[in-house]
Parts: C-alpha cells; sequence; structure tokens
C-alpha cells in the first residue's frame, strides 16, 4: 500500500520539473503562452495528487507502525517480569522508563525515519528520472555533489550515534538511581548517607549533562553536513551553467533542475537527514536498549549499601521485606569457657560507618536468651543500623556479631531466616490470601498456632473484616497499621527464636502497640525493639541508649539517674504526641 501511494509522489515530482521546462521551451520562450500555461496547469493537478497520496501513505504507515510498538511493549514487560520473578530484590526499575517512555520513542522514531524515507526514495527516483528526460548531461552536476554532502553526513552518524547511547545510559542511570534513592530515603536519613548519597547523585547528574553535551556538538556537526548537502548540488549546477548552455541544454532545462533540486530533491533529503540525525541514531540505540543490548543501571549498587558489603536475594527471615547482605565464610560458632548456652546477641567491638565518621564504634553489647531490650536514641544516631547488623543485612567495618553463639557474617541465608526476623518501619503485604501472608514465616503452622497468633495480637476482627482467612488480600486497601499487623503476626508466629523490631509499631495506637510487643515478649525468645515511645522503654527489662560513640545501658530508673541523653528523651516523650 505505501509503494503504491509513493508512486504517485513519484509522478507528482517528475511532472513538477518537467512541466516547468517544458513551459519555458515549448510554451512561453517560443512564444506559445497557452502551451506554457497548459504545462504548468499539468504540474498544478500533479500536485494536488500528490496530496492525495500523501493521505494514502499515512494510512498504510499505521499498519507497520503500530504492530512494532506492540512487540516492544509485549517484549519489556515479559522482560520486566521475568528478572522481578527471577531476583524480587534486583527488579529492574529501569523497565518503566523503556515501557513509557522508550517504546513511544522507538514507535515515533520508527515512523518518522520510514515516512521520511519513503519520502526521499520515491521523489528521488521522480527527480532524477525527470533530470535524464530533460538533459542527460544534466545528471552529474546534480549527482556527484549529492552524492558527497550525504557521504559527509553518513561519516557524522556513527559517532552520533554513540554519544545518544551515552545519553540515554546516563538518563536510565540517573532515573534509577533518583528511584532507588527516593525509596530508601527513611534509610538514608536514619543511617547519616545524606550527603554520601547526594554526592552520588550529583555525579550522575553530572555525568548526563557531559553526555548532554557531547551530543549536541556532534548535532552541530550533522548541521554543518546538512548544509554542505542542501546547497552544494545547486551551487554546482549554477557554476556550470555557461557550460551546460553552450553544450544544448536549453534555459528550461535549466530551470526545470532547479525545480526539481529546490522543490522537490533537496527538500527531502533535508527531512530526510534531520530525521536520521536526530530520530533515525536515537531508534537504533534505543531499539538495542530494548532488546536487552546493555545492561540495566537498575542493578548497580543502591546508594546506601554500606562498604564491604554484598546484596544477596531477600529471604523469608524478614517479616516486613528487604535483602540480606552477607559477606564470607562462617567461622565455627563461639561458646564461653564453660561451655555454657552462649548469649542470644553478642556485639563485640562492633564499627559501621557509611562515610569517613562511623555511626556504631567499638560497641560492645550482650543480649541473654529471653531478654527484651529496648533500643532509643536520637534520629540518624545509629538504631536501624544496629538492627541491620545484628539481622545480617549489613556488614561490620570491624569487630564481631554473634547470634546464638554463631558469628552473623557469612551465615547462610537460610540459617539466618531460622534464627532470627526483622520487621523493619515499612510493613510488606503481598498479594494472595490472608494465611498465606500471615504465614510466611512459617507455612507449616497449624490452625491452632495461627489461632493463638491472632487471639495474642487481637487480630480477629481485621482477618473476619477482610472475609477471613481464605479471603484475598488487597495490599493498597490496606492502612499502614494494619500492615504493621500483618507483619508482626508473621513474626509472632515465625518460630525464629530471636526477633528484631526497628519502629515496627510506629503507625499503630499506644494500646495496640502494648498489646503487639507484651505478646511478642511472651513468646519463646528474645525480642530487641527500636522503641518509638517511651511506653516500650518501659515495658523492656533494659534499654539501650545510643549516644554517638558513648552507649549506655541499664533499666529505665537506672538511666534516668546516669544518662542526660536519656533523661532529654523522657522530656521529649512526656511532652509530645509519643507517649
Amino acid at each position: 500500500m505505501l509503494a503504491g501511494w509513493s508512486l504517485l509522489e513519484s509522478g507528482h515530482t517528475f511532472l513538477g520539473g518537467y512541466g516547468a521546462a517544458r513551459a519555458l521551451d515549448d510554451g512561453f520562450l517560443a512564444g506559445r503562452p497557452v502551451t506554457g500555461l497548459l504545462w504548468l496547469a499539468a504540474a498544478a493537478t500533479a500536485a494536488v495528487l500528490g496530496g492525495f497520496a500523501v493521505r494514502g501513505v499515512f494510512t498504510g504507515l499505521a499498519g507497520l507502525v503500530e504492530p512494532l510498538r506492540d512487540g516492544l511493549v509485549r517484549r519489556t514487560v515479559r522482560g520486566a517480569l521475568a528478572g522481578a520473578l527471577a531476583d524480587p530484590a534486583r527488579a529492574d526499575t529501569a523497565a518503566v522508563s523503556r515501557l513509557t517512555g522508550q517504546t513511544e520513542a522507538a514507535r515515533d522514531g520508527f515512523a518518522g525515519v520510514l515516512l521520511t524515507l519513503r519520502s526521499f526514495v520515491f521523489t528521488a527516483a521522480g527527480a532524477l528520472l525527470g533530470l535524464g528526460a530533460l538533459a542527460p548531461l544534466l545528471l552529474p552536476f546534480v549527482v556527484l555533489p549529492l552524492v558527497l554532502g550525504t557521504g559527509l553526513f553518513l561519516a557524522v552518524l556513527s559517532p552520533m550515534a554513540a554519544r545518544q547511547r551515552a545519553y540515554l545510559d546516563a538518563d536510565e542511570a540517573l532515573a534509577a538511581a533518583a528511584g532507588r534513592t527516593c525509596e530508601g530515603l527513611r534509610d538514608i536519613t536514619a543511617c547519616g548517607a545524606g550527603p554520601r548519597t547526594a554526592e552520588e547523585l550529583t555525579e550522575l547528574v553530572a555525568a548526563e549533562a557531559a553526555a548532554s553535551r557531547a551530543l549536541a556538538r556532534w548535532s552541530a556537526a550533522r548541521t554543518v553536513a546538512l548544509g554542505v548537502s542542501a546547497h552544494l548540488p545547486v551551487l554546482s549546477l549554477l557554476a556550470g551553467a555557461p557550460w551546460l548552455l553552450r553544450n544544448g541544454v536549453t534555459a528550461g532545462a535549466l530551470v526545470g533542475a532547479l525545480t526539481y533540486l529546490t522543490q522537490s530533491l533537496l527538500p527531502a533529503l533535508n527531512t530526510l537527514m534531520t530525521a536520521l540525525g536526530a530520530t533515525g541514531t536515537r531508534l537504533l540505540v534505543v531499539l538495542d536498549r530494548l532488546a536487552g543490548g546493555a545492561p540495566s543501571p537498575a542493578h548497580r549498587p543502591h546508594p546506601v549499601d554500606g562498604p564491604g558489603t554484598r546484596p544477596v536475594p531477600a529471604t523469608p527471615g524478614t517479616a516486613g521485606a528487604g535483602p540480606l547482605r552477607t559477606a564470607a565464610s562462617p567461622p565455627a560458632p563461639v561458646r564461653d569457657a564453660v561451655g555454657a548456652r552462649p548469649p542470644a546477641v553478642e556485639l563485640r567491638s562492633v564499627t559501621f560507618g557509611y562515610g569517613a565518621r562511623p555511626v556504631l564504634e567499638r560497641l560492645d553489647l550482650t543480649v541473654r536468651h529471653g531478654e527484651h531490650l529496648a533500643v532509643v536514641g536520637p534520629s540518624g544516631i545509629g538504631k536501624s543500623t544496629l538492627t541491620a547488623l545484628v539481622s545480617g543485612m549489613l556488614t561490620p567495618q570491624a569487630g564481631e556479631i554473634l547470634v546464638d553463639g554463631g558469628t552473623v557474617v557469612g551465615r547462610p541465608p537460610e540459617e539466618l531466616a531460622r534464627r532470627r526476623s526483622l520487621v523493619p518501619q515499612e510493613a510488606y503485604v503481598c498479594s494472595g490470601t490472608v494465611r498465606e501472608n500471615l504465614c510466611y514465616l512459617r507455612p507449616e503452622a497449624t490452625d491452632g498456632e495461627l489461632d493463638a497468633t491472632l487471639e495474642a495480637l487481637s487480630l480477629h476482627r481485621l482477618v473476619d473484616g477482610l472475609g477471613g482467612l481464605s479471603a484475598s488480600v488487597e495490599p493498597h486497601r490496606l492502612s499502614q497499621g494494619e500492615r504493621q499487623l500483618f507483619a508482626l503476626a508473621r513474626a509472632h508466629l515465625s518460630a525464629a527464636p530471636l526477633l528484631l523490631l526497628d519502629e515496627a509499631t510506629c503507625h499503630l495506637s499506644p494500646r495496640e502497640e502494648e498489646r503487639a510487643e507484651t505478646a511478642l515478649a511472651a513468646r519463646p525468645g528474645t525480642l530487641i525493639v527500636v522503641a518509638h515511645r517511651l511506653s516500650s522503654a518501659r515495658r523492656a527489662d533494659r534499654v539501650l541508649v545510643l549516644d554517638g560513640t558513648r552507649p549506655a545501658s541499664g533499666t529505665h530508673d537506672e538511666l534516668l539517674a546516669a544518662s542526660p541523653l536519656y533523661r532529654d528523651l523522657v522530656g521529649v516523650w512526656s511532652g509530645g504526641a509519643g507517649r
């Protein structure tokens, strides 16, 4: 269909220059103005037919363009889903850019390049045929400079495509890093990693700006090549006009040749080169990206990953969500000299930081089996970092962390999942049934055990409101507090002897928080809570106050007497909504 309609364009182009030449030679210059007017009328009629041809071309264009876009969308969605299922912790967030922006860019680019390429081919065919019909001597004066200018332009395309690829790479890297940073703002703030994250994002912004400037420089070179291609054939024809007239080329044929150049051939060439230089190079790069020709920047390290860590997939040992990070091989379990049971948690001179200044420095801590420990301190002091270290999500830069006598660093994720359960502030609920969500950490739990958990946390009303244990859960319909209750119930039902709550009750009412912490402290095992309210610290057997590099621990009353920071925190809690 495209070829058929395009043949009409060739006819329009042929009659445009040929009619002008005949109107002069056979009409006005020969003293026959009627003949000249008839030839001009024929050229005008061809222009009207060319308009109908353009309408038909656009009708046929959709049949080629839309299937390409649909195929690219299917490929992008399949690839993103396959990657997310294979490694949920490292899902390719750059797929959003490919799906929403790059597939549309490929669709529009393909349509533009196809339209202009088709127009140039058939316009050039009509113009060259017309030049040959008028006077074969005209062809070298037009074709040779046209080929020279086109060759210069094509020489620019390859480096320009490389710069276009570099710009897209930089843009994707910045978009992926910005998305990860927005998701982890709370952790970045709590860990004091703001300056480092800002520095890394600034580097990515600078890289994108540099890539954009390089692309602009090659775009300027393309413009120069475009100018040469557009003007050299006209200059060649004008310079050779005296010789052509001496060798039998008529004045009408020269006017017809200029008409072909200025009205048809050079505008079509200009449009083609513009499309190839901008849209075409971008189309090639985008198609290569969509086909998986380059690794996605979504898999680069997260800006808040601590030094000396490496990511491994998330395991069921986290009641909320989040990847585990471990490194090296586990040493043998450590016990004391008399063979007694080792502490539930032990930190030996642990140091960790995200920059030059450590968040925790040479921290020593021992938590007994069955103990309920509350961790308090100002925002960003290292409370979340401490739970991440104990859970194995971060690796200490110095010192040793032991859980039940075995080092955390290097333990297989499956073993860590059996030893501890971490409930972060951001509680995640998955699509599935209520039972599947609650039993995620312990699929073999019996109905009696599940009912005991619901009773301990007073969740029967919530579960019944959702339609029972077999009802499907729509996560977006749950409030943040309801999601936290789901995560706490998972932790209560799990068999892990160590529970870590990182402000996991911040969206609950004081009564709900008390009920949840009391139920979790009553189950067999050890409980470590990053306290959100003063009441959490009062309920604990012992309180750990993080105060920079001078931590203190003791009961609530002991710390009131010994720790100025704890007294200040109690004063803030007692005077605000966090009581």
